[in-house]
């Protein structure tokens, strides 16, 4: 039985006709990190405050460790729900050494267990050398660590974080990911993360969440959800693509588009007549007699790779929309130049 499970909750704040959270269904294992994943206003933050107690949901059912926590009856409060929450501040405070911080939360525990239990957590985190200091006297990260050991300290059922990687800088936050989930996996944690930021769900998470305008498109496995997004929002939001309408050949293993027949990764099911496709711009590789040929129109550089936007011939005439493609960064491609590549088809997918 799932560890944690929202039934069918909806939120409506007042004076708005439409929910900010619509019918929502998710069911969460133990020690299983989630990530629920959106552009700002799709009721991610929405959620996380009513699993927490600080939001009650307009209708729903929400279960924690086999208790539920809120129904129509009854809603249990925020301090009885076994939750840790790590803000997206951090919330720490300043006149308080970091061992006392961590031990605020543990009001009930005598002081002998409170010290010891603030010390085996700051020693999970990394910061036993720290306990002593003060917040304005570590770096965002510590910072960060601090608050998560707050959240563990009473060891609570889930831990719920908010935006957590948001106020670092681009090397720290690629470093924290790593120490966050790390941290979480030793502590056996269930978690549940808020982020707009799709590498930061991809990098800590089991599996992403992906909500627009308050209603669920699509969980899953970070690699699943990339190569296989549902629909035309997942598949936009979670990295580049390019879409291009189409028709399903006889054989339901190809499409025939504008720029060509494209091939699927695996025969589909059942034919369709009407279809849309989502490609990876780094399935689509340049080669010197490849299927596809187009005019490069811009060249972006990443660090890693080079971005080509690539206006394709089709029956003579040039496309509406070019294709990116992600070229090698040795590779020296020149605005104006004739490309040609071909198509990966396991970077393809078909989309809603």
């Amino acid at each position: 039985m799932s560890f944690i499970q929202l039934k069918n909750v909806t939120k409506f704040f007042s004076k708005t006709l439409k929910p900010a959270v619509d019918s929502l269904d998710l069911s969460i294992n133990k020690g299983e990190i989630i990530t629920l994943l959106g552009p700002s206003g799709c009721g991610k933050t929405t959620t996380l405050r009513m699993i927490a107690g600080f939001e009650q949901p307009s209708t729903g059912e929400i279960s924690i460790d086999d208790q539920q926590v809120f129904n129509d009856r009854h809603s249990l409060p925020p301090e009885k729900r076994g939750i840790g929450m790590v803000f997206q501040d951090y919330a720490l405070f300043p006149h308080m050494s970091i061992i006392k911080n961590v031990m605020f939360g543990l009001n009930k525990w005598g002081m002998r267990e409170k010290k010891k239990r603030a010390k085996e957590v700051l020693e999970l985190v990394g910061l036993e050398e720290y306990a002593t200091r003060y917040p304005t006297e570590l770096s965002g990260g510590q910072q960060q660590r601090v608050a998560l050991a707050r959240a563990l300290a009473p060891k609570p059922h889930v831990v719920l974080m908010d935006e957590p990687f948001s106020n670092l800088d681009a090397g720290l936050r690629e470093k924290m990911r790593f120490d966050v989930t790390n941290i979480l996996r030793k502590a056996n944690t269930t978690a549940i993360i808020v982020t707009h930021d799709q590498k930061d769900a991809f990098a800590v998470s089991d599996r992403v969440v992906v909500m627009n305008e308050g209603v669920i498109q699509q969980i899953a496995a970070p690699k699943e959800m990339y190569r296989c997004p549902k629909n035309c929002f997942v598949a936009q939001f979670v990295g580049k693509t390019n879409l291009l309408d189409g028709t399903m050949d006889n054989d339901q293993r190809s499409i025939h588009t504008h720029i060509g027949k494209v091939d699927l990764p695996e025969q589909w099911k059942e034919r369709l007549e009407n279809v849309k496709l989502s490609i990876r711009p780094e399935g689509c590789r340049l080669a010197k007699e490849g299927q596809y040929c187009g005019k490069v129109e811009r060249v972006t550089y990443g660090g890693e790779y080079q971005e080509l936007y690539v206006r394709l011939h089709s029956d003579h005439m040039l496309s509406k929309e070019p294709m990116i493609i992600y070229a090698p960064i040795e590779q020296d491609v020149e605005v104006g130049s004739i490309v040609s590549f071909d198509i990966t088809p396991e970077l393809v997918a078909l989309v809603e």
